[in-house]
């Protein structure tokens, strides 16, 4: 059994690799920082490290042609960050990053990888959005956007497999604020209760294997369903209220 786990260097990442080895899964993990990857996964056995930046849609590619005879079983996309602040001050290039680390290499690596999953008829995607890709999100506006790409595609991709009786399922975890360095990346603290890391992808895992198509942490559930009786109009307005912004010092 074969995993591969990208943003595998922190926070969620880390603690899915973590859970997967502990099913007995040789894994492959890729982040930008090789000495970070080195230092966690070093003395682990069946990881294979793969330094990568897959903000370049090349390396998406490059990354699929070193794995694609690897015969992997589970592909988690979970490289992503975030960013804050009124729309029309924050950095443009800085967003362009993000699209193309939240969208591009998301969609470049699913599509590549299920093709090949659904060839052999079996496999998994989990891929990590967040609650933030059902609603609209002041000041965090390129974020939540890139999240409801997310989103939009796993729940379209699920449903045509679910069409084709296919044995590939594809899911997405979507949780609230999770306790992880993308808080002090993204300048934000969020005024509603965060979940652990290592108890936020314990929950991502479990939904993956249940072949969830939708995954939320129960401390979300509640929110999720008002979000989807709620206007979006009213949405926004009480997200634009509760994300309290980190200026830069």
């Amino acid at each position: 059994m074969k995993a591969l786990v990208t943003g595998a260097s922190s926070g969620i990442g880390l603690y899915i690799s973590n859970e997967l080895l502990n099913l007995g899964y040789d894994l492959f993990v890729v982040a930008r920082d090789k000495k970070k990857l080195e230092k966690i996964y070093a003395k682990k056995k069946n990881v294979t490290i793969i330094s990568l930046d897959l903000e370049d849609k090349d390396n998406c590619y490059k990354l699929y042609e070193m794995l694609k005879d690897k015969d992997i079983d589970i592909l988690v996309n979970n490289a992503g960050f975030g960013d804050a602040g009124n729309f029309n001050q924050t950095s443009l290039q800085k967003e362009l990053s993000m699209i193309d680390l939240n969208i591009i290499s998301y969609h470049i690596l699913t599509k590549l990888f299920l093709k090949d999953f659904i060839k052999k008829n079996r496999g998994r995607i989990l891929n990590i959005a967040s609650m933030a890709g059902f609603m609209p999100g002041p000041y965090m506006a390129t974020y939540y956007a890139t999240k409801s790409y997310i989103v939009s595609l796993t729940t379209s991709i699920q449903e045509e497999l679910k069409k084709d009786k296919s044995n590939v399922h594809v899911s997405m975890f979507c949780p609230g604020p999770v306790e992880t360095n993308f808080n002090k990346v993204a300048k934000v603290k969020f005024n509603v209760p965060s979940i652990d890391a290592e108890k936020a992808a314990k929950i991502a895992v479990e939904g993956m294997f249940k072949n969830k198509k939708i995954i939320i942490p129960m401390n979300m559930k509640l929110n999720y369903y008002l979000v989807k009786l709620s206007p979006l109009g009213l949405v926004s307005t009480i997200n634009a209220k509760t994300q309290e912004r980190v200026e830069d010092k």
